[in-house]
């Protein structure tokens, strides 16, 4: 079916050169149901994707009173999955070219459900760090898989178009459900039980991918680089961790230094690609200004919602004190926002240039931040978290359904591949950096604040836990004396503002960027 569609590309090209130069294939073959249900059976395992990411979110009080996770841990344990998600998904991409894009898609599905069985019965923090960690090599290997099979199964560039469309809208979708599917199952069952939704999905998978999926592999694909793989990962996880650690410590040594190893093999990462004939990152891709600005949106647009998703999600449960399951139904309102936005924006980006639909509705998120800063006491402090944090998604809906699109559009045509394994890698390093920065940012706040208010008498482990975390307080709170927990909330909000006030000049920044820089990217379907 591949070398078929191949085929009628190139007559289309052949017949109406000009068109083939525009990308446009006039008489292209049409998919067929088939190609729809290849499309269906690939939304699966990306809504998956999505889903794990923020899963935990809502189990995360739950986890900490099970596992006992330092605040640190706890951070690992949420980002583990995403960082090695955006550490291997580029390495992953060119080994599907050469292996087959099928066959690495069902090989990681295979190894995906069995690392999720693994998180689902860890009794230990660090088993479920590790278990995240393979959990996100394994996701690695479907991302790239799902979004470059969408290519083959697709010749018409219209339909083509609209499958990427819809992966990005069910990655985010997942992303959304994340927290009211854990909080849906904490209240029935035990905080792992969400981890195990991925056993049914693989198996459907791997039963229907020979069926509905064609397998391609690329004739000319480069070699792989070990080296710029350990580089890449040797460049981005010190850094992570000396983040978390000034979170905790403040600008230690070890944190310093942390930061600084991983600058430096950056740029030995940087150099090398520039020296490869088969550079693991082609780095001339960051040479055009449209590719690079949309990245960008990309990353801190999912800075700012990923970690905000994390604050509000325990605020739902610590401070406004609902159940799981309650909280999730809260989460609601701003998933409804992003699967408006995600599937409105392609719609509305015929009309209006893609650069000013990302401006406004980015404009729409720093509304919500700011909201997020406003908070009082009650129930009208719950409305104002949902309404702030649903504007917000607007936002995450747009750049999810426009970002790819934005990036593989602004790279030259042979060059496509490495654009979409880009915009992946940076939507998922953009959520788990969300959750460290901004985990990391009002988790300091926090402690600053706690160690100001913690009682002279207060025994030493409790002494710890609470200023350590609201949710480490919380487990321990029939131990605590009165009023301690309440100063604990206080100071958690505290944290919870400052991060909204981040988020909120983040995304005002990126609002004048992409208007500005993105102007000349020109409406969905028509030339510049």
């Amino acid at each position: 079916m591949t070398d078929h569609c191949d085929d009628v590309v190139r007559k289309a090209g052949a017949s109406n050169p000009e068109a083939a130069v525009r990308g446009e294939t006039p008489s292209a073959a049409k998919a067929g149901p088939r190609e729809w249900l290849g499309l269906a059976l690939l939304a699966l395992p990306t809504i998956l994707l999505g889903l794990d990411l923020t899963l935990l979110h809502l189990a995360l009080p739950a986890l900490a009173t099970d596992l006992q996770p330092t605040s640190t841990e706890a951070l690992w344990i949420m980002d583990a999955y995403g960082f090695m998600i955006a550490g291997f998904l580029i390495t992953m991409g060119t080994l599907g070219d050469r292996i087959g894009r099928r066959k690495l898609l069902m090989v990681g599905a295979a190894a995906f459900a069995v690392a999720s069985v693994i998180a689902a019965f860890s009794t230990s923090a660090l088993m479920l760090i590790a278990a995240r960690a393979a959990l996100g090599v394994a996701g690695a290997t479907l991302m790239p898989s799902t979004l470059a099979l969408i290519s083959n199964l697709f010749a018409d560039p219209r339909q083509r178009a609209l499958g990427f469309g819809v992966w990005a809208t069910m990655f985010a979708l997942g992303m959304a459900a994340g927290p009211v599917v854990g909080g849906a199952l904490l209240e029935h069952f035990w905080w792992g039980a969400g981890f195990l939704l991925a056993v049914p999905v693989v198996g459907l998978l791997l039963v229907l991918a020979p069926v509905l999926l064609p397998e391609y592999r690329a004739p000319d694909a480069g070699r792989i680089d070990l080296f710029s793989v350990a580089l890449s990962l040797a460049a981005m996880l010190p850094v992570i961790y000396g983040i978390k650690q000034i979170a905790k410590y403040g600008y230690v040594t070890d944190a310093v230094a942390a930061i600084a190893v991983g600058f430096c093999f950056a740029v030995l990462f940087v150099r090398r690609q520039r020296r490869l004939a088969d550079p693991l990152l082609d780095m001339s891709l960051f040479g055009n200004r449209a590719f690079s600005v949309a990245l960008i949106v990309l990353l801190f647009g999912l800075i700012a919602v990923g970690g905000t998703m994390l604050l509000v999600t325990q605020y739902l449960q610590l401070v406004a004190g609902f159940s799981p399951l309650v909280a999730g139904l809260w989460m609601g309102p701003p998933a409804l926002a992003m699967v408006a936005a995600g599937l409105g924006a392609p719609l509305v980006a015929r009309h209006v240039r893609p650069g000013f639909v990302v401006a406004g509705a980015l404009g729409l998120s720093v509304v919500g931040y700011v909201m997020l800063t406003q908070l009082g006491e009650g129930r009208a402090a719950v409305a104002m978290v949902v309404a702030g944090f649903s504007l917000a998604y607007l936002g995450l809906g747009t750049i999810a359904a426009l970002g790819t699109n934005l990036v593989v559009g602004a790279a030259p045509p042979d060059k496509a591949g490495s654009a979409s394994a880009m915009s992946e890698t940076v939507q998922d390093l953009g959520v788990s950096l969300g959750i460290a920065i901004l985990g990391s940012l009002s988790t300091a706040i926090y402690r600053r604040t706690m160690l100001e208010h913690l009682p002279d008498n207060l025994a030493e482990g409790a002494s710890e836990a609470v200023s350590d975390s609201l949710w480490a307080a919380t487990a321990i709170a029939p131990a605590l004396p009165a009023g301690l927990i309440e100063s604990a909330q206080i100071a958690f909000m505290g944290g919870f503002e400052g991060a909204a006030v981040f988020s909120a000049v983040t995304v005002t920044a990126l609002v004048i960027l992409a208007a500005v820089a993105l102007r000349h990217v020109g409406r969905i379907g028509q030339a510049d």
